[in-house]
């Protein structure tokens, strides 16, 4: 079994943007031209239909309208010699969307993330320990554990993990160690 997921988003309980979408914005952005965009989206999509240059517009347009603000920009000739381009928005809408996908890529495929939510964690990886130190500022905090070899590890994790595993010095809790990270669990 492998983990799948759909994104999309949505604006006032109506969707924006979801994989089709994103990739007809990618290839605006690569190839100045919505007619060579459709082409190429229509021939690197499987299993999904072709798409017509009015159903791209239409829906170029419907994105647009729901958020407000075009998301592309269209020439017609002139000193571009005609084309269309991404606006700011479009940009950006396609920008957050490929951080969202990729951190969604990442978080799903991510066997460690999968041990530090409970679902299986391996015993060399997992060392038992009391917080005997605790800093926290606005974005990170500084967890220090005592372990029983006796030994100390400190690891370096978000303030909102700390908040959410409601860590307070005292705490008996579990040092997680990855390649390249220290994560903290709690039972």
């Amino acid at each position: 079994m492998a983990p799948k997921f759909r994104l999309w988003f949505e604006h006032n309980g109506k969707p924006i943007l979801g994989k089709g979408g994103a990739l007809l914005l990618e290839k605006i952005a690569r190839y100045g031209s919505i007619q060579e965009a459709i082409k190429k989206v229509s021939s690197e999509s499987r299993g999904t239909k072709k798409i017509s240059y009015r159903y791209g517009w239409g829906l170029l347009k419907k994105i647009g309208e729901r958020l407000g603000h075009p998301v592309v920009i269209k020439h017609r000739g002139g000193l571009k010699k005609g084309g269309t381009e991404l606006s700011e928005v479009g940009k950006e809408l396609l920008r957050y969307y490929n951080r969202i996908e990729t951190y969604m890529k990442d978080a799903v495929m991510d066997e460690d993330l999968w041990e530090a939510l409970g679902l299986k964690i391996s015993a060399r990886n997992k060392i038992e320990g009391e917080v005997v130190d605790l800093q926290k500022d606005k974005v990170i905090a500084k967890v220090k554990i005592e372990v029983t070899l006796p030994a100390t590890i400190t690891a370096v994790i978000t303030r909102e993990a700390v908040d959410e595993l409601n860590v307070k010095v005292g705490d008996k809790v579990f040092a997680v160690i990855k390649s390249t990270e220290v994560m903290i669990a709690t039972d």
